[in-house]
């Protein structure tokens, strides 16, 4: 368990989040929280429980690195844990790789309910992953640093995002290599991307190269993949 982890915390955070899960889908289908409603024209993708595959540091059991219980996923991880896999020296992560939809062209959006506890930092907690091989990695991560959600080490997203749950709209046009991102129902970002053959969502925590905690953690529910041709 992650030392930052308290038990009376976890009790508290599993009960906001059990109210959060019904809340999140009135939410979801009356246009969220802010401005409007992001999943609007979308059709939602089916996902099962074996599409979220779960990567952490290979040489220690899942269940030290990440918990499923009451529709609440929770993923932490620490500065000195081994990469993934052996054949890898990318940083420790804890994080669910979205299998079985890697998509090529349209428009395709990630959804998800998130939570970053105050003290993680140096972390990505969600980010659109190229084909494998390709020559950049991703064409979106989003970053925490000292509570603001940044895209990559750049643009701040969303400031005071420690200690509550937000609503995370990632939206990414690949016909025409845009993403938008939308916290709360409110767009808070765009730009253009470099294309690629494929790409994938991953969520959880992976340990960027400044900035870190020596334990990150994030927390994820109601995910969610919508698409529109």
């Amino acid at each position: 368990m992650a030392a930052m982890i308290s038990w009376p915390v976890l009790v508290a955070a599993f009960i906001v989040a059990a109210s959060l899960s019904s809340q999140a889908m009135e939410a979801s289908a009356a246009g969220g929280g802010g401005g409007g409603n992001p999943t609007a024209g979308f059709v939602k993708v089916d996902l099962t429980d074996g599409d979220f595959q779960v990567q952490r540091p290979y040489n220690v059991p899942e269940s030290r690195r990440f918990r499923y219980r009451d529709g609440v996923r929770t993923f932490w991880v620490y500065d000195n844990d081994k990469p993934f896999n052996t054949a890898t020296h990318t940083n420790p992560r804890t994080e669910v790789r979205l299998r079985g939809h890697d998509y090529s062209s349209g428009v395709w959006q990630f959804e998800g309910y998130g939570y970053v506890p105050s003290g993680t930092s140096g972390v990505s907690v969600m980010q659109i992953h190229n084909e494998e091989g390709a020559e950049h990695a991703t064409i979106l991560m989003l970053h925490v640093y000292h509570g603001v959600l940044r895209f990559y080490d750049g643009p701040a997203i969303e400031g005071a995002i420690y200690d509550r749950w937000f609503r995370l709209n990632v939206i990414h046009d690949a016909t025409a290599s845009t993403v938008a991102v939308y916290v709360d129902g409110d767009r808070k970002f765009s730009t253009d991307v470099i294309p690629s053959k494929s790409y994938y969502f991953k969520f959880g925590v992976y340990m960027q190269h400044r900035d870190w905690s020596r334990c990150m953690e994030s927390q994820w529910t109601n995910v969610t993949v919508y698409t529109k041709a």
